[in-house]
C-alpha cells in the first residue's frame, strides 16, 4: 500500500516511520511533511527511496531543497499539505500533525477517497461533524491511531453488544500528584515531565491539564457514535490499560500492553486486520500491576467542556482547541501560569456565540478570531493569568 505521513518528524510521525521500516514488503513510504525539521530529511530519504513527494513549513527551504533533491517534489505551507496529499498518489494518510493544522487535510484525505489514519485529535474535536458526513456519505475510512481509541476499537470489535460505557483511561499528567493549589507556582519543564508516555510538548502539557483527555472523550463520541454520559475517565497510574468497554452484565474488557505507540500505529496501519487480544474481567482492580484511581472533575476542570462539544457541537470545539493552542504556547513560552491554561479557555468558552452546522471557512474564521481574543487576554494580563 502506497502511504504518506503528515508530520514525520514529530513522535507519531517517527514510531509510524519505525512500523514502515519493519514492514517494508507490506507499505511503500511515497512522501512524508516535516514543517520546520528539515534536518530530517536525508535520513528518512535514505531510509525510503520511494519517497518522491515532500512538504516543509517555509518556501525558502522548499527552494533550497528542490535544488539538493531535484528527483523529488517540494511543497510548502499549509497548502502544500494538501498539494502533497493530491499529489503522491497514496491510498493511506497518516495524519500525526499536532494542532488545527491538521483538520484540512483530514478532510481532503476523505474527499479524496483515501484511508486515513489519524493521530491529529484537533481534526475530531473541531471538524467531527463534516468529517463523519464525509464518512457517512462513503467517503474514504478512518482508523484511530490515539491509543486509547484504538483499544477501544478493539474492545467494541470482538464485542459491541450490550455496552454500557466506554472508559477512557488517563494517567492524570506530570502533576497528577498535586492539589489544585500546589499547581499555582509550577513550570513549564515540570509539566513535561509526563510520568509514563514520551511524547511532545503540547501533548505533555494538555495531558497534565486533561485537556488532552477531554478531546478524548470528544473524539471516542465521533468515532463511535456514543453519547456523554456513555463515556467515562479512570485515572491509570501505569498506562498499561489503554481503555475499557463496561458491558451490562458488569464485565469490562480491556486492551493492556506497555505504553507504546507503535502498536496502535501498526493496528491503524493495518486497517485492524492484525491479531488483537483483550483482557475479560468483572473488576478491573485485579488486572495485575496496575492501579486505578477515580476521576475528579473539580481536580481536572476542564474535561467539562466535552458534555459541552458533544451536545452543543457548532464552534464550541473550535474555540475549545484554538484557546487550548494560544494558552499552552504561552505557558511554554512563561507568559502565563499553568493555571492560566485553563482561565484562557473558560472565557473564551463562555463567551462565545455557537454557529450550529459550521462550514470549514466558518471554523477557519472562528479559530482566528479565538486565537486572537486568547493573545489579547494574555497580553492583557500576563503572569496575573
Amino acid at each position: 500500500m502506497n502511504i504518506i505521513i503528515l508530520g514525520a518528524s514529530g513522535s507519531i510521525g517517527r514510531q509510524s516511520l519505525d512500523v514502515l521500516k519493519k514492514h517494508k514488503d507490506e507499505f511503500c513510504l511515497k512522501g512524508f511533511s516535516v514543517g520546520k525539521r528539515i534536518r530530517v530529511i536525508p535520513q528518512i530519504i535514505k531510509n525510503f527511496p520511494s519517497i518522491k513527494h515532500i512538504c516543509v513549513m517555509d518556501e525558502k527551504n522548499m527552494i533550497s531543497l528542490r535544488k539538493k533533491y531535484p528527483s523529488i517534489n517540494f511543497y510548502y505551507g499549509d497548502e502544500g499539505l494538501i498539494n502533497l496529499i493530491e499529489n503522491s498518489e497514496a491510498e493511506m494518510v497518516v495524519n500525526a500533525l499536532v494542532g488545527f493544522v491538521g483538520l484540512r487535510p483530514s478532510i481532503r484525505s476523505l474527499e479524496l477517497n483515501k484511508k486515513l489514519a489519524l493521530a491529529n485529535k484537533e481534526s475530531l474535536v473541531v471538524g467531527g461533524e463534516i468529517i463523519n458526513d464525509l464518512l457517512d456519505n462513503g467517503h474514504g475510512k478512518l482508523y484511530p491511531i490515539d491509543s486509547e481509541h484504538s483499544a477501544l476499537l478493539k474492545c467494541l470489535t470482538v464485542d459491541s453488544s450490550n455496552v454500557k460505557k466506554l472508559i477512557l483511561t488517563a494517567s492524570g499528567g506530570a502533576f497528577r500528584k498535586l492539589t489544585r493549589d500546589e499547581l499555582k507556582n509550577v513550570k513549564a519543564e515540570d509539566a513535561l515531565k509526563h510520568p509514563t508516555w514520551k511524547m511532545g510538548a503540547k501533548i505533555t502539557i494538555d495531558c497534565a491539564t486533561m485537556v488532552n483527555k477531554c478531546f478524548e472523550i470528544i473524539e471516542a463520541h465521533y468515532l463511535y457514535h456514543y453519547g456523554y454520559n456513555q463515556i467515562g475517565v479512570i485515572l491509570h497510574d501505569e498506562s498499561r490499560v489503554h481503555s475499557m468497554v463496561e458491558y451490562k452484565d458488569g464485565t469490562y474488557r480491556a486492551d493492556i500492553s506497555k505504553p507504546d505507540m507503535r502498536n496502535p500505529i501498526e493496528y491503524a496501519l493495518f486497517e485492524c486486520n492484525t491479531p488483537i487480544k483483550t483482557y475479560v474481567t468483572t473488576d478491573y482492580h485485579l488486572f495485575k500491576n496496575c492501579h486505578f484511581h477515580d476521576f475528579d472533575i473539580k481536580r481536572y476542570p476542564m474535561v467539562k467542556y466535552a458534555k459541552l462539544v458533544i451536545e452543543k457541537k457548532g464552534t464550541y470545539g473550535t474555540v475549545l482547541n484554538a484557546s487550548n493552542e494560544v494558552a499552552v504556547n504561552a505557558f511554554l513560552n512563561d507568559k502565563i501560569s499553568f493555571l492560566g491554561i485553563e482561565k484562557i479557555i473558560d472565557r473564551c468558552m463562555k463567551e462565545h456565540v455557537n454557529i450550529e452546522h459550521p462550514t470549514i471557512d466558518q471554523i477557519v474564521e472562528i479559530d482566528r478570531k479565538t486565537r486572537q481574543k486568547a493573545a489579547d487576554l494574555i497580553k492583557k494580563g500576563g503572569k496575573t493569568i
